[in-house]
């Protein structure tokens, strides 16, 4: 881009076209705003992604799931008159830890009973200690700087004992947080599992995430919003450079520049580094985003005649540490004509086997599909995988999740504005944080300060 072109005036710049980008364009539209939206993808949408498998099977390659609290989502979905499925979890669920398989109709008490109880009392513990932690400020909370120094796989050894609930605790970091427990801090876990609407306990909790899923793709959300925003929306523009005035921002891309009275950042946390700042972030803003790397996640697919697992009494519900598989899922739509199993590979494993051949990889998470649902899980009528790591404008998955000491450090500044540039995502919800959700209702807020500051200023 040279200095020389004539730059396009908006009155706001988003910078990221998923559902939090997306939203909050919709939002300042409707109150009146000349808005553009840069995606630097071909498609909108960001971690939500339609694909299909060689059988003709939907398939959801990024965000699926749907929680029965997850308002705006369900909003979008009778708005756009969507057809919304329940998720299947009739049947028995397995989990293979410290060299056994066990099944029960909860994932944890399929645990030998001491084990069961070890980690039913740690959940119950991590209940009771979120509930000290601000949703708007967690480094205000009692134990912030003890928390914040104390990685989550300290405390995993020194709550439980056992080799069993130290591992199912392990499978369930790495398929919720797509990382290991000693890349994050307590308070900062206990943070994300507040804004998440607090951990699942079995027989008692109320909280319900993966309650719904959508025939035809999550993708069809943001496909939603995007045909209202008509050609407000450039595809295939990176923002490269990003000036900063008193009076507003210039966006530079490769194919121009726009000159905007505000904007709105609505992408990774990690990204945020790859855009050349002017001038330079504030140190602690520059520090937050170094110190939020995004978590690994492999998400797996394959597809059967039949989901032949319900009738041998199975859910289709693994939690797994004897292997790279972390999770497995019943993917089946209620009307499809197959069976679908959708399988992770997170944390460590997701990044070691990223770069294994893809045939490599298939090879071996199919072997353990058989081991834990029987020999027919090993030979599906299709198989494919999406590697988010390897996903350039995503660079990982679910999210980006803050390292050791940075919540205490540098926290406080996820959500405040640098001059008149905000910041979304679902990385900096309030609310359902990590999910669709969150991206939405960050959309909203941001769109919602926009308003009230040009108010105040007379624009």
């Amino acid at each position: 881009m040279t200095a020389s072109r004539t730059a396009e005036r908006y009155d706001v710049g988003v910078v990221g076209a998923g559902l939090a980008g997306l939203t909050a364009a919709r939002e300042l539209i409707d109150a009146g705003l000349e808005v553009v939206v840069l995606e630097a993808r071909d498609r909108v949408g960001g971690r939500t992604a339609a694909g299909s498998l060689s059988t003709g099977d939907t398939i959801d390659r990024g965000a699926e799931w749907i929680g029965a609290d997850h308002d705006r989502v369900l909003e979008l979905v009778e708005e756009f008159d969507l057809e919304l499925c329940e998720q299947h979890g009739a049947g028995v669920d397995r989990v293979a830890v410290a060299g056994g398989l066990f099944d029960h109709e909860d994932r944890f008490g399929a645990l030998p009973e001491e084990s069961t109880a070890e980690l039913r009392a740690a959940l119950e513990r991590i209940e009771s200690l979120r509930r000290d932690v601000p949703l708007e400020s967690p480094d205000e909370a009692p134990d912030a700087e003890r928390w914040g120094g104390t990685t989550l796989e300290s405390w995993k050894r020194e709550t439980m004992a056992t080799g069993a609930a130290r591992e199912a605790f392990d499978a369930f970091v790495r398929a919720e947080f797509t990382v290991e427990p000693s890349a994050i801090s307590l308070l900062y876990f206990l943070a994300a599992v507040d804004a998440g609407g607090g951990l699942e306990i079995p027989g008692e909790s109320t909280s319900a995430t993966q309650e719904y899923r959508l025939a035809g793709s999550t993708q069809q959300l943001s496909d939603g919003l995007a045909d209202d925003l008509g050609d407000a929306i450039r595809l295939s523009e990176p923002v490269r450079r990003l000036e900063r005035r008193d009076d507003g921002v210039t966006l530079e891309t490769d194919d121009g520049a726009y000159a905007v009275s505000d904007a709105i950042v609505a992408v990774p946390p990690p990204l945020i580094d790859r855009i050349d700042h002017e001038p330079p972030l504030p140190a602690r803003r520059q520090g937050l985003v170094q110190r939020m790397p995004m978590g690994a996640v492999i998400k797996c697919f394959a597809a059967y005649e039949e989901p032949f697992w319900r009738e041998d009494g199975y859910s289709g519900s693994v939690l797994a540490t004897d292997g790279i598989v972390t999770e497995i899922a019943d993917g089946t739509l209620p009307d499809g004509d197959r069976g679908l199993l959708v399988g992770f590979v997170a944390g460590a494993d997701a990044l070691e086997w990223s770069d294994r051949p893809a045939a490599e990889r298939q090879k071996r998470v199919l072997e353990e599909f058989g081991r834990y649902l029987g020999p027919q899980a090993a030979d599906p009528l299709a198989y494919d995988d999406e590697v988010w790591s390897k996903t350039r404008w995503s660079a990982g998955g679910y999210n980006a999740a803050m390292t050791p000491g940075t919540l205490t450090t540098c926290g406080d500044v996820l959500r405040e504005p640098v001059g008149r540039v905000r910041w979304a995502g679902s990385e900096t919800a309030l609310e359902w944080r990590g999910f669709m959700e969150g991206a939405i209702r960050s959309g909203e807020r941001v769109a919602s300060e926009i308003l009230e500051d040009r108010s105040a200023r007379g624009s």
